[in-house]
């Protein structure tokens, strides 16, 4: 079971579906999306292929008009092969993975599994992207050898860019088969795999769904309004800008409802399950199609005066407002970069925000914890699948850390709210938080043990050597990573180039001939820099500061090349915004190791400024240096 995955079946050329195929196709994995022939064809067209594919070649080009954009390249698209399920329906067997992704109804998956049981490998993994379903269910009838190579792989939207992959093992499934499509989600297509419970809606969407519903219904109790909520609910809270009812009508009020059904109808003994029920007011915006972004009117819409809100109470749109406190104290907390400090300020508000906060995060919290064991068997799958699927900054337990695990009890217990077994017994063992030195409490074992880590995505902290830096000034640092390697890292806002950059930049570089075998630059935060700290430019020459300029783009230019010509290598590791400066910096290494969702340029033309550091020359020297020695170049 350890043989490579190199050809993928998707069936079902929908959304997930072509999201799915496109970013296989991403990882280098060739693919065949297929999709039923549509229905209604004239006589013509029954026998023309291009009719007979049209869904999952409309899917494919769907995924390559999609935005944000589904492939890296649409070159990429080159991989995917598109068929239907008649014509095509054997090539499946070529397959080593099939993911199915077609509609959430079980009679339909168990004919399309038992057609797919007669063509498949023995070898052969067959998944499905349900999220609502159960594996016995599903599989009912099928053989011992197919359930064993079975199981769910739930991605979530849009693939490209969402780092969750919720695997699901069922009764059968054997251990080897998880093991290789754990391997093939993390290694080859870049996911973070957090392993699920076969129960309603796994991890991701039942955590985040009840915290959802939560803020929605206790919006209703407290008198307030969406803008309210969203402003609690983003930054302040470590969760997107988008937060609640923005989130909402970007994933479609069709979906949440639909998640939000599933579990009410699943989760007969859920003591929770009330909150699982949608608002009337909710289902009257269904009636009237306003789903959010995909019908261009959801709790929010843009108007020709500006946006709009949906107001649940009167049921009609009208000028945006909301609580000019609440959203004067959001903005305050909001502009705390620590996101554990922004987490504490929320906590600790006796406003309306820290009330409303507290009411729905505490809840949260207790539900999170009272699931751990039922829907995964770890708290850091929790974390992870919060911060991975629904891009929280901190998961629930790192938020009961950053708000103070001590203290979060104790006023839970003076609320009276009913605090889990496994939590009590927690406190009892003498615990103060989730997350210690490298230990984590789980509460399923009712212990600290050894949390487990990726050697490959270590954050900088626990891989540099020694209690202090090699190199250090208020811009940036230079680590002993081990192994003869230095490591630069920059501490400014956002990453920016500064004065501080640029000096370190060059006394790296020194110290890196001098003492080590190489540099590596490799950055934290969320993007790997912005480029020039531009206002501090703004300012410079605002007060015609021209020495000062020239000394500081000389500086930088010298930097960038005496990283080119370095005794020793130099790697530079961008990742997310890597314009400007940032780039340049790039530009002068010997090699670059990117991540895939980098966005590089050299952006400064844009207000007006030519490139400083040297970006120019070396773009050039980059695009013309792997031109045979004696071809004739044409520059136009």
């Amino acid at each position: 079971m350890s043989e490579p995955i190199r050809r993928v079946g998707v069936i079902g050329a929908g959304v997930m579906g072509s999201g799915i195929a496109a970013h296989l196709a991403n990882a280098g994995v060739s693919v065949l999306l297929i999709d039923i022939v549509p229905p209604n064809l004239s006589d013509a067209e029954k026998k023309d292929p291009k009719a007979r594919n049209r869904f999952s070649q409309g899917g494919l080009q769907n995924a390559l008009k999609a935005k944000p954009a589904a492939f890296f390249h649409n070159s990429r698209a080159a991989l995917v092969d598109t068929g239907n399920l008649e014509d095509d329906f054997d090539k499946l067997g070529e397959c080593d993975l099939i993911i199915e992704a077609i509609i959430e109804r079980l009679d339909i998956k168990r004919s399309l599994f038992e057609r797919l049981e007669k063509v498949v490998k023995p070898t052969t993994v067959v998944a499905s992207n349900t999220s609502g379903l159960r594996i016995h269910d599903m599989v009912e009838g099928r053989s011992v050898g197919f359930k064993e190579n079975f199981l769910v792989m739930h991605f979530f939207n849009p693939v490209r860019y969402m780092k969750l992959l919720e695997l699901v093992a069922g009764p059968e499934t054997h251990v080897a088969t998880m093991d290789r499509i754990a391997k093939f989600g993390s290694e080859s297509l870049g996911k973070g795999i957090v392993i699920a419970k076969d129960t309603p809606n796994f991890v991701g969407n039942r955590i985040g769904t009840h915290a959802m519903m939560l803020g929605i219904q206790q919006m209703v109790a407290d008198k307030l309004a969406p803008e309210d909520i969203d402003a609690i609910t983003g930054p302040p809270m470590a969760h997107p800008r988008s937060a609640s009812f923005r989130t909402a009508d970007m994933v479609g009020l069709d979906t949440l409802v639909h998640v939000a059904d599933n579990c009410y109808k699943a989760l007969e003994s859920d003591p929770e399950r009330e909150v699982f029920k949608v608002p009337d007011y909710v289902r009257g915006m269904l009636e009237k199609k306003l789903l959010g972004n995909k019908t261009k009117q959801g709790f929010y819409k843009k108007t020709k005066d500006g946006i709009e809100t949906y107001d649940p109470y009167t049921g009609e749109y009208r000028a945006k407002g909301g609580n000019a406190d609440i959203k004067s104290k959001c903005k305050s907390i909001s502009s705390e970069e620590d996101t554990a400090k922004r987490v504490k300020k929320l906590f600790e508000d006796d406003g309306p925000a820290g009330q409303f906060a507290w009411k729905v995060n505490s809840r949260a919290l207790i539900y999170a914890a009272r699931m751990t064991g039922e829907i995964c068997d770890s708290i850091t799958a929790i974390d992870d699948a919060m911060r991975w699927g629904y891009n929280w900054e901190l998961g629930p337990f790192e938020t009961w850390d950053a708000m103070g695990f001590e203290a979060v009890l104790s006023r839970m217990e003076k609320d009276g709210l009913d605090i889990p077994e496994s939590v009590k017994k927690m406190k009892a063992a003498g615990a103060t938080s989730f997350y210690k030195d490298g230990q984590v409490f789980e509460l399923t074992q009712g212990k600290c043990v050894d949390q487990g880590t990726d050697e490959r995505t270590l954050p900088l902290v626990k891989v540099r050597k020694g209690a202090a830096p090699v190199l250090r000034n208020s811009g940036a640092e230079a680590w002993d990573l081990g192994d003869g390697v230095l490591g630069l890292t920059y501490t400014s806002k956002a990453n920016s180039v500064d004065p501080d950059v640029i000096a370190m930049l060059g006394e790296a570089t020194e110290r890196a001939e001098k003492d080590f075998r190489a540099l590596v630059i490799a950055n934290q935060g969320d993007h790997f820099s912005v480029g020039a700290n531009l206002f501090g430019v703004v300012m410079a020459a605002q007060s015609k500061q021209w020495d000062s300029l020239d000394k500081m783009i000389h500086g930088f230019q010298q930097a960038c090349q005496k990283l080119k010509y370095a005794k020793i290598p130099v790697v530079a590791a961008p990742y997310g915004m890597t314009v400007g400066g940032g780039l340049e910096v790039c530009l002068g290494a010997d090699a670059v190791q990117a991540y895939a969702e980098t966005y590089a340029g050299l952006v400064e033309v844009g207000v007006g400024l030519i490139p400083g550091g040297g970006g120019c020359l070396n773009l050039t020297w980059r695009a013309l240096e792997n031109i045979p020695e004696g071809a004739d170049v044409i520059i136009d």
